[in-house]
């Protein structure tokens, strides 16, 4: 980790506060063993008894992504019955529709796609572009949070599994990505740049959250968290297992999130998504330290492909190549620019931990 996180401390050490963070909140949240083993049987176990009368166990979101390919791998080997459901935002990559199909098929899952109002979301992304902010994905991620929770309550499902996972997302700097979740940030963004409004679009606010968890008693599993989880291994298993393909990046899955990530980033704000990455794997053993430098001496993006790319995003955002180009190079700026809600969505959170901590009903 660096300094394109302004937030960032280092000890006398030269250990930095997210590192550090990482280990403390490691025994909680990294496989360990028999310990693991046991709490996963014990959970599969509260999910199956959930279940009982009703359709499915469970939901899990599918991007056709690693994790998510494996965590739905993980469910169906434990005897889970899965509704497995895609937030379509219209950016999905080849490699990843054919992932899904084989995997719902492969593993016999019912499957649902939650197909998003293309205007509204086009006019959305380029809202968020127009911010000049790093989470220019922050719509596809309340999408995805919205339309879990909506197909769950749906269907009276009580828990969604995530592919998330403390192995390689352990550290995610806040400036790097604010919380998605608030709405007077998200609000005054498509307010100030936006052109339509939107009437179909999934928000998902903390009320939206608290109605979900504490009326409805829907609880998110990062059932990751549970198993021993090393990315190329899995990949593996998935390639032989489940005729899984591989999209050619961290979350190209989406071509939209993957240009994102390592293109516009990196070339904005100096950001390389694979920083944090690697940073949780070094604390977890899985790559060292020389490793990891050894990857960043490379751009996280392809030269070559970069130009299609920027073409093929401009074009679908209904934009000529030069204004996607002259909002690309906006100067950058951070969610402190704009009104938020940080102070108070952090004391309604740090609340909830504390009351509901021995409940365990899920992180927010």
């Amino acid at each position: 980790m660096d300094t394109t996180d302004p937030d960032i401390t280092f000890d006398s050490l030269g250990h930095c506060n997210h590192c550090e963070e990482f280990i403390q909140k490691r025994a909680n949240h990294n496989y360990r063993g028999k310990e693991s083993d046991d709490q996963l049987a014990s959970l599969i176990e509260q999910i199956k008894r959930s279940g009982k009368g009703k359709e499915y166990d469970c939901v899990i979101g599918l991007s056709g992504g690693i994790d998510s390919s494996y965590a739905a791998h993980i469910c169906k080997q434990k005897g889970l019955r899965v509704l497995a459901v895609h937030m379509d935002n219209g950016w999905n990559s080849e490699e990843a529709v054919l992932n899904i199909k084989n995997i719902a098929k492969t593993l016999e899952v019912d499957y649902e796609s939650y197909v998003l109002d293309w205007e509204e979301f086009k006019d959305l992304q380029l809202s968020f572009l127009k911010a000049s902010v790093p989470e220019a994905d922050t719509p596809t991620d309340i999408a995805i949070l919205a339309s879990l929770h909506k197909v769950a309550s749906k269907y009276g499902v009580k828990y969604i599994i995530s592919g998330g996972n403390f192995a390689t997302e352990g550290i995610l700097p806040k400036c790097w990505h604010y919380n998605a979740k608030d709405l007077t940030y998200f609000n005054h963004i498509q307010k100030k740049f936006g052109s339509v409004k939107l009437r179909k679009f999934p928000t998902f606010g903390f009320q939206k959250e608290m109605y979900y968890k504490l009326v409805r008693r829907i609880k998110m599993i990062y059932i990751l968290n549970y198993v021993p989880f090393v990315k190329d291994e899995a990949m593996e298993l998935l390639k032989k297992e489940l005729d899984w393909k591989y999209y050619g990046g961290k979350h190209y899955e989406s071509k939209y999130t993957g240009f994102i990530q390592s293109y516009y980033l990196f070339e904005k704000f100096g950001i390389d998504y694979r920083r944090a990455t690697l940073s949780s794997q070094i604390c977890t053993g899985e790559v060292s330290r020389d490793e990891a430098i050894e990857i960043l001496s490379t751009k996280p993006f392809n030269d070559e492909k970069v130009l299609e790319e920027k073409k093929y995003i401009a074009k679908k955002l209904g934009i000529s190549f030069e204004e996607f180009e002259k909002i690309v190079h906006l100067p950058g700026k951070l969610y402190r620019d704009y009104p938020n809600d940080e102070k108070k969505l952090s004391f309604i959170y740090d609340t909830y931990r504390k009351l509901f901590k021995k409940e365990k009903l899920g992180s927010f």
